[in-house]
């Protein structure tokens, strides 16, 4: 193998003269390795071509530099212990990572969660499928050279990423999803930030439409290049916005309904011609219906506000501690009011937690106050964690799919019986459009191999998983 950038010519001759060749002349292909050590490919995949000049007659991919042994480690945990492996699967958008598994986990346990968890993780999916598209639309805009499209996407990913930061206290690695619920409930102020973050986001896609739709430059690079046919890409099993653009309007939102997709109205947007213009285009149309989701579930979300105390306020944690340091402690004692060190002991927080978890001891912890307040709420904490314990799903097996960034997402989850799983194996969206890509690039320029590979949006986490 050649290094890095380096030609090696191929010593078959070709029985095919080239073009402007003479009759009886011996013509080469030249084979150009790019990867993994190439911008495009991300460090993790490594493309051997061969070329006719500058068009693409051949690709070899060869992936796995990156295995993260995620389906293994899943077998050496308790059920809730996979979710933070599951946050590094596809790492741009790990709250569908999350509740994709989860969603699995509770089919097998035959438990249904809430209506406001299911709201809740509608809402948090979108987020995080806007970010995933933005960063994909950004990265691809970028390694054409328009790079103000890029930093432009990252500005307003990063207001998405404080929202998500404002729910599970994290920004990429999140773990916010539990098996039968989540960690917590939205805070207070949340639906108004979120509408405010997604009106500047309105903008900043409106801008860079400007910027990217209609440019010469854009649309020649992209438009004719990276072209599937709707059958092709169904024979993959291609999923996802890769194959909304050749015109198959399949998405699992709406085909098998979960969560409170079945509540909501949006549209899934398509392509005609399966080339990377389309994908942008459907991409660019995804985020906003998915800020459409958004809205909408934000006003149909059931639940009030936040618990208070009778006296109409909470005291923080933290405040408490600050006050206690220096001494102004009247009145947080007194025959009739108990002291309140912490909203979990207090009982504030028991409200809110069952309405976004499912009421299954056999799977979810405990308010904190009912762990720390009464004998059986702690049995049930231990029973849930101890090793041999936790939780216990009955013998058998389920195949459970969500709608992820680059599409069908999918958790097959076996049990033994036992507080392990006995198998997890992991469906992602974006291992079956590597598998054609070679077939993809054939027959475009090396340098349509750019645009092309970046509509895929591959992750290396959920790729090699």
């Amino acid at each position: 193998m050649a290094q890095q950038g380096m030609p090696i010519v191929s010593t078959e001759e070709s029985n095919v003269p080239a073009a402007g060749s003479q009759v009886g002349l011996e013509t080469r292909h030249m084979f150009i390795n790019m990867g993994p050590s190439h911008p495009a490919m991300h460090g993790i995949v490594q493309m051997v071509t061969q070329l006719d000049g500058e068009i693409v007659v051949g690709v070899d991919v060869e992936i796995g530099y990156l295995h993260r042994c995620f389906e293994k480690e899943s077998e050496r945990g308790q059920y809730n212990t996979v979710i933070p492996y599951t946050d590094r699967l596809n790492y741009v958008s790990p709250l569908i990572n999350n509740f994709g598994y989860c969603l699995a986990v509770e089919r097998l346990l035959d438990i249904e969660v809430t209506e406001r968890c299911q709201y809740i993780r509608t809402i948090m999916c979108e987020i995080s499928r806007i970010t995933d598209h933005l960063t994909c639309v950004g990265a691809s805009a970028m390694e054409l050279g328009a790079f103000t499209v890029f930093l432009y996407m990252l500005k307003a990913r990063e207001w998405l990423y404080e929202l998500v930061e404002a729910v599970s206290g994290a920004r990429l690695t999140i773990s916010y999803g539990r098996v039968g619920g989540v960690k917590a409930d939205l805070p207070k102020d949340f639906a108004e930030c979120t509408r405010h973050a997604l009106e500047e986001t309105r903008k900043v896609l409106l801008e860079c439409d400007s910027l990217l739709t209609r440019n010469r430059i854009f649309m020649d690079r992209m438009q004719g290049t990276g072209v599937v046919t709707k059958e092709r890409a169904l024979s993959y099993g291609i999923t996802g916005p890769f194959l909304r653009g050749s015109g198959v309007a399949l998405d699992v939102r709406k085909a098998q309904p979960y969560f409170a997709y079945d509540k909501i109205k949006f549209d899934v947007p398509t392509g005609r011609h399966g080339d990377n213009y389309d994908r942008y285009l459907v991409r660019m149309e995804e985020m906003e219906q998915s800020m459409r989701i958004v809205e909408q579930a934000l006003v149909q979300i059931p639940g009030g506000p936040l618990n208070i105390d009778y006296e109409g306020n909470v005291i923080p944690a933290d405040v408490m501690v600050d006050e206690a340091k220096m001494g102004r402690t009247a009145g947080m004692k007194s025959p009739q009011v108990h002291v309140k060190p912490d909203p979990t002991l207090w009982g504030s927080t028991r409200g809110f937690h069952e309405r976004v978890n499912a009421p299954e001891k056999r799977a979810v912890l405990p308010a904190k106050e009912d762990t720390y307040g009464n004998i059986e709420g702690l049995m049930n904490h231990f029973k849930l964690i101890m090793i041999g314990h936790g939780i216990k799903p009955p013998i058998g097996e389920y195949y459970s799919a969500v709608e992820g960034a680059n599409g069908e997402l999918g958790f097959y989850v076996v049990s033994d019986g036992s507080d392990r799983p006995y198998r997890v194996r992991v469906r992602p969206p974006c291992f079956t459009i590597m598998s054609a890509i070679g077939e993809i690039l054939t027959g475009d320029t090396i340098a349509d191999i750019v645009p092309t590979f970046g509509s895929v949006n591959m992750i290396g986490g959920e790729l090699d998983r």
